[in-house]
């Protein structure tokens, strides 16, 4: 009798370790799908530039350096390859600091694209812009879920008795977005 006890409890805590096993993969995924969907997001947005480019160059003498230079922050934004299962905070950094410099450059062009008056009153121009600010709410809402499913995730490594599985199996928390370098500053706003 005391045998099958014995091995009773011993069958509880295999499963019961599976159980803990199988709860760290099942958050390691969760986290690697909301970082395939920032990725899905970033996509979409590199796949508008090129379409974005040529509407303005087709309707308007535009300022080449200002086109370059989105065409080569794009170039430098889909470089950039990350492993969702190596993702450290300095990679996500470099992620993050090309996907700002694209950022920028879509920003300049459009700030340019308000002194041609016949460019803003191109349809295709409009439905760009309008793709455009969809897309960047769009990546942000996946950014969101992104941390969200990171922060349980890490949080879950670090409870006990999971951090002690968690370290012998190689669980390694995830690095978050974070708002970039003088984000926290308003922007000056200047009337003439």
């Amino acid at each position: 009798m005391r045998k099958y006890i014995v091995w009773g409890v011993v069958a509880l805590l295999v499963i019961y370790l599976i159980s803990l096993y199988n709860g760290l993969v099942s958050m390691r995924e969760n986290v690697n799908r909301a970082w395939a969907n920032v990725e899905s997001q970033y996509q979409r947005r590199a796949d508008l530039v090129p379409n974005l480019v040529s509407t303005v160059q087709g309707a308007a003498d535009f300022e080449k350096s200002t086109l370059q230079a989105v065409v080569d922050a794009r170039a430098r934004a889909t470089s950039i390859q990350v492993d969702p299962n190596k993702l450290t905070p300095e990679k996500l950094q470099e992620f993050q600091q090309a996907q700002g410099a694209l950022s920028t450059a879509i920003g300049r062009l459009l700030a340019v694209a308000e002194n041609y008056p016949q460019l803003k009153a191109v349809d295709a121009f409009r439905d760009l812009q309008a793709q455009l600010e969809g897309t960047e709410n769009r990546i942000n809402e996946a950014r969101r879920q992104f941390n969200e499913a990171a922060q349980g995730y890490n949080a879950g490594l670090q409870r006990f008795p999971r951090v002690i599985f968690a370290r012998l199996f190689g669980f390694e928390s995830r690095a978050y977005f974070q708002s970039e370098q003088g984000a926290e500053k308003a922007p000056k706003v200047q009337f003439k």
